[in-house]
């Protein structure tokens, strides 16, 4: 056993904990869980906290459990949410459930003896409730002014759209999981984002005013990033865990790209690195930021633990060969999918196979039959004066020819303007 409550603490996740919560960890192994509610078929980097939270949870040698609602899912939480959202069918419920599960076996150990992970569906207890015997076995515990003095809630009354009766409700069903998992898998304590406070603590209150007895409530830091925008979101939407969604390159961009004061946060908490592992990098990154020593520990470990060494891999050298010196080996090995997902984002033209078989000279290709150049002369003055690469090789004439012999793949073309300013040619 180790001190999860400390791990949290120094890691800089620990936001909220009910009084007696780490004396009775540290007593021996303790049942606890965390909700994921099913609104997609994956999960996305803004559920790494969490998911992080149930490791370090099982490595100081606790039981944790994975609550996916499957039932609440149909409902929707309103912690944090100007609206009320979309409801979903049952059959997207359970879709989204299959994605979710198969994400959460890649980080918990379910199989281990003793502490193993459990995940459980809340729609097991929920779809056969009796509507009257849960508003008289569950509601009478709960008062209204109880659920009303919650920031959740007040903050919804106070808004424009007001709060459905389905969504105010939202904090009961949640705390009867608790108790449920109380009464039937003694998870004594429930863990969850700030901005589950109220509806964790509701849930702590039904126990005791039910059965008399005593639940445990630890919450962490939502995360922000330093210069203000929403973290797990860019500019194409959010940063997905399932590889279909986001690539494993995109997807170690993302931390790549991060800022020094956010690396500095968050190698602590989306990492399994020790404190003296993380100042020993921080010293090392310190002493030559343009290296970004911090971001590569960071996207690397969570690469590799969200996807695979084989996934990590790829997206080096594919940073690589868009930034660096990757050779075109690297390339003719992808497929097409993957070169467009490679490159997407990035400007593409379409162009003909049969008029470039006829050969186009380099300045007609780059300002006419594409937009990489406004105008022909632009293009011209840059090309000669070593500005543009075409398939990684500079070039220096703006009337050498291009034909299909330089289709990469046998349908691409790259051109790189300046340092980072890509544009790709597809042949069809």
């Amino acid at each position: 056993m180790t001190n999860f409550v400390e791990e949290l603490r120094w890691r800089g996740m620990l936001q909220d904990i009910m009084p007696g919560t780490e004396e009775k960890l540290n007593e021996g192994m303790t049942a606890g869980y965390i909700g994921f509610d099913p609104t997609a078929d994956s999960l996305h980097v803004g559920h790494l906290t969490q998911i992080m939270t149930l490791i370090h949870f099982q490595r100081a040698g606790h039981k944790p459990y994975a609550l996916v609602g499957g039932a609440t899912g149909m409902v929707g939480d309103p912690s944090g949410k100007s609206d009320e959202r979309n409801l979903q069918t049952e059959a997207m419920v359970e879709h989204n459930l299959a994605g979710m599960k198969k994400q959460l076996s890649k980080f918990l150990k379910f199989e281990a003896a003793g502490n193993g992970a459990v995940m459980v569906n809340n729609n097991d207890w929920f779809k056969d409730m009796n509507l009257f015997a849960f508003i008289r076995d569950i509601g009478k515990h709960i008062t209204v002014n109880y659920m009303m003095a919650k920031d959740s809630v007040k903050r919804r009354l106070e808004g424009d759209s007001g709060l459905s009766f389905t969504e105010f409700c939202y904090q009961l069903i949640q705390g009867y999981d608790f108790y449920y998992l109380w009464k039937h898998h003694n998870c004594l304590v429930q863990m969850g984002g700030s901005d589950q406070w109220g509806n964790i603590v509701t849930g702590t209150e039904l126990i005791r005013r039910k059965d008399a007895g005593t639940a445990f409530a630890v919450t962490t830091n939502l995360i922000k990033k330093a210069d203000g925008t929403k973290f797990g979101k860019t500019e194409s939407g959010a940063v997905w865990l399932d590889p279909a969604k986001t690539s494993p390159y995109k997807f170690y961009q993302f931390w790549l790209n991060a800022s020094d004061d956010d690396t500095k946060k968050w190698i602590r908490i989306f990492t399994l690195k020790t404190q003296e592992e993380i100042e020993s990098l921080e010293t090392e990154h310190d002493t030559a930021p343009h290296l970004r020593v911090l971001q590569k520990a960071l996207a690397e470990d969570i690469t590799i633990r969200t996807h695979s060494v084989e996934a990590l891999e790829t997206a080096i050298k594919t940073s690589e060969f868009l930034f660096g010196n990757g050779s075109l080996e690297f390339f003719k090995s992808l497929n097409d999918d993957q070169v467009l997902e490679i490159f997407e984002g990035i400007p593409q033209f379409e162009i003909s196979k049969t008029e470039l078989e006829q050969g186009i000279d380099a300045a007609t290709l780059l300002a006419e039959k594409s937009s990489v150049f406004a105008s022909k002369g632009e293009a011209k003055k840059l090309i000669q004066g070593g500005g543009v690469s075409v398939n990684k090789e500079k070039i220096g004439d703006p009337q050498g020819i291009f034909n299909n012999s330089n289709l990469l793949n046998d349908k691409f073309i790259i051109v790189q303007k300046g340092k980072k300013n890509y544009y790709l040619v597809v042949a069809k």
